[in-house]
This record gives structure tokens, sequence and C-alpha cells, in this order.
């Protein structure tokens, strides 16, 4: 743990000097990815001899927003001494919405990417007023599945934790939460179910569970690395994840996701075309630069067809 956060806090670090931003704007929603990435500026800027008041921690409540996440995001910013901006987007998000005759009574995509890309747009002019970089907070496992909005989250001017996958996320904030100060609110964000939170809340309640969608981080995470590592067929993984996960997932849910994990794959490629830069901190990542070169329009068929095979299968 010690190495990746020093790996991703020298990436940035360098990146600051580089380009003598005067601060780094962080989007902070209360939940992990964005936990980390703020983690790792205040360990960038340490190292910089400068104050954590040159991070600018940028929370920005809207439709789906809960107290409990819109609380940690506050406290997290305030007890690691962070510049905090406390931004209601709602109002801006509507006028947008009458602007193109979105309806608010429909929760499509549009009605959830546009509050993404209205935070985007807040941090991007945010940096632009105070001389600063914008921090992505985005993980390896979102890029994998395109969880995320293009130019939306999706953008920024160095992401940090663009090569680390979900389920390590968790656990660097989880060894980062030995820190007194921080302790108590880092344990209630490990605690608080991974959403994107655009959907309207339920009753002051998280609506809506990104794994309940796309399917469990720890089978994703696995089928990542030993197709982007090893280079497994998806029979060969499919069988590995047996062995590995059997006892927690049964065949049929396991094949499930790794159906949905190829389907998403293939069809997101184009957000991962055009990436901003990020350290690499393990063995694989997914940079346009880099490990992974791939076209937008690659086509799945040859591995879905392999998944299909898989049906009456029983190692």
């Amino acid at each position: 743990c010690e190495e990746i956060l020093r790996i991703a806090s020298l990436g940035l670090k360098k990146r600051l000097e580089h380009t003598g931003a005067k601060t780094a704007v962080v989007g902070l929603s209360g939940g992990l990815d964005s936990t980390l990435a703020l983690l790792v500026t205040a360990l960038a800027m340490g190292m910089l001899n400068r104050p954590a008041s040159d991070i600018v921690a940028v929370t920005m409540p809207c439709f789906g927003t809960t107290a409990r996440t819109k609380s940690n995001a506050e406290l997290l910013a305030e007890r690691m001494g962070a510049t905090l901006k406390i931004i209601d987007i709602s109002q801006a998000v509507r006028r947008h919405f009458t602007d193109i005759g979105q309806s608010m009574e429909n929760h499509d995509v549009t009605f959830e990417n546009g509050q993404a890309r209205e935070r985007t747009q807040v941090l991007m002019d945010i940096a632009n007023q105070t001389g600063g970089l914008v921090i992505g907070t985005g993980d390896l496992s979102e890029l994998a599945l395109g969880w995320c909005t293009y130019n939306g989250d999706h953008m920024s001017n160095y992401a940090v934790n663009c090569s680390i996958p979900k389920t390590l996320v968790r656990r660097l904030v989880s060894y980062v939460a030995g820190d007194e100060a921080l302790h108590d609110v880092l344990e209630d964000i490990l605690d608080t179910p991974v959403s994107p939170e655009l959907l309207p809340a339920v009753q002051g309640e998280i609506s809506q569970r990104t794994e309940d969608l796309v399917g469990p981080y720890e089978l994703h995470d696995f089928f990542l690395y030993y197709m982007l590592r090893w280079g497994f067929p998806p029979r060969k993984i499919y069988r590995l994840a047996l062995y590995a996960l059997g006892k927690t997932y049964t065949p049929d849910v396991i094949l499930k996701w790794l159906k949905t994990f190829y389907r998403r794959f293939f069809s997101q490629q184009f957000k991962r075309s055009c990436l901003p830069d990020g350290p690499k901190v393990g063995s694989a990542a997914l940079s346009p630069r880099g490990d992974w070169r791939m076209p937008s329009d690659a086509s799945a068929a040859l591995w879905q067809a392999e998944l299909e095979t898989l049906e009456s299968v029983h190692f």
C-alpha cells in the first residue's frame, strides 16, 4: 500500500511541478474513488512542502446526493485541511434540462450524464480560476467497464487512480483509515454502497447501487487481471473464477457477469482512447499511450462466441 500510494503521489507531484499549478482541484463525492484521489493529492502536496489548503475540494450536491455522502465529503476535506467549496448544481442542471427539453421525470442516460458533465464543467472552471489542475478520480475498473460519463467524470487534467482497480482502491482507503484523525470518516466511506448518485435518493437513501447494475467489482477485477495481464481467453478465465470464487458465486452468476464484462469492455474502448495522463502503479494498465492499443470499433464477436459455448460446461 505504501508503494502504490508513493507511486501515485510522485506522479502527481511531478505534474504539479512541471505545470506550475497553483492548486489541485478535486471533485469530492463522499465515495471511495474521490477519497483516494484526495488522499494521494495531499501526499503530493506534502512532498512539495505545500499546504493542504492548496487543494480545492469541491462537493457538488444534486438530485441523487444523500446527506451521508455530502457530510462525509465535507468532513474529509475539513479534517485534511483542504479548501472546501460546496456548490449545489441542481439549479444549473435544471436550467440546462429546460434548455434542451429534457423532462425532470425522465430519468434516462441524459438525466444522469447531464449532472456528471455539469460537475466536470464546474471543476474545470474552478481550476482556471485558481490556476490549478483537475485531479481525476476514476479507477481502472471503471475504465474497463466504461462506467463513467464521456466528457464528464471521464475527463480531468491528471488521473491519479487510472491504473488502480476498485478492489485495490478500497484496500488503500482502508489502509489509510488507520490514521486516527481520519479513521471515523474513512470507515463510514468504506461502509457506503458504491454509487454515482445520479438518480434521486429514496427516503434519503442511495437508490442507485453500481454493483447491482454492472456486477460485483470482486469478479470484474478478477476478470480484468487475467484478461489484461495474462491474455487468457474467456474459457480459462471462467474456469479460474470457478476455482477462486466459486464458494461465493454460483457458476451461473460468474458466467453472467463475465459476459457483461466482455460486452462492456469492447463497447467502451472509445472512452479509453482519449484518456488524460496518469501514473501506472501495477503490472498492467489501459492507457492508449502504453499498455493497451485497441481500436474503438473492435469486434467482440470471437470472445462472445466462446462465452456462449460455456453455458453447458462444468469443469
